[in-house]
């Protein structure tokens, strides 16, 4: 019994030793700030009705290519670019590595998989997005309006759709 003592006794003293040795003490801790990260998130359609505007006829495009691209505000000078594309539901989540307060930044289109709905979508090209962690928003993911190309040739049903768009003073 008494050699079991000086045994358990080192057991004990090698435990303790490595507890305090894995424990990190405030003079070792790394107390920069993380590095800032967003994921930009969005979705790309395809306009069947070349109305310019998603409709009930839209579709969402899956292996489309988006970037992310920021610019200095005072130059305009491009200061970096992420490139994603889109899932089987037409969205995109684009990581975005570091703060990007003083910069404009924007989800642009970049092409498309579908040869039947390649052209771009005039005015819906790009979308704004604010990659910084200094404007009240909590979570680190920043919502894209969504991005359009259109087909070439309008679908058949499409006429019939777009009347429900129009307003009653246009049917007078």
């Amino acid at each position: 019994m008494s050699s079991l003592r000086p045994s358990l006794l080192l057991v004990v003293s090698l435990l303790a030793a490595a507890l305090l040795a894995a424990a990190p003490s405030s003079a070792s801790r790394d107390l920069r700030p993380l590095q800032a990260s967003f994921v930009v998130r969005g979705r790309v359609w395809c306009d069947n009705c070349r109305a310019g505007f998603e409709t009930p006829a839209s579709t969402y495009i899956a292996g489309a290519k988006v970037r992310v691209d920021c610019k200095s505000k005072t130059t305009g000078a491009n200061t970096c670019s992420f490139e994603g594309h889109t899932d089987r539901t037409g969205t995109y989540n684009i990581l975005v590595i570091d703060e990007h307060e003083h910069e404009l930044c924007e989800s642009v289109l970049v092409s498309s998989p579908d040869k039947g709905c390649a052209n771009v979508v005039a005015g819906r090209e790009r979308a704004p997005v604010f990659l910084t962690s200094n404007n009240g928003v909590a979570s680190n993911v920043r919502l894209a309006n969504a991005l359009g190309f259109q087909k070439d040739v309008a679908l058949p049903r499409c006429a019939q759709i777009l009347k429900m768009y129009q307003d009653e003073d246009d049917r007078v």
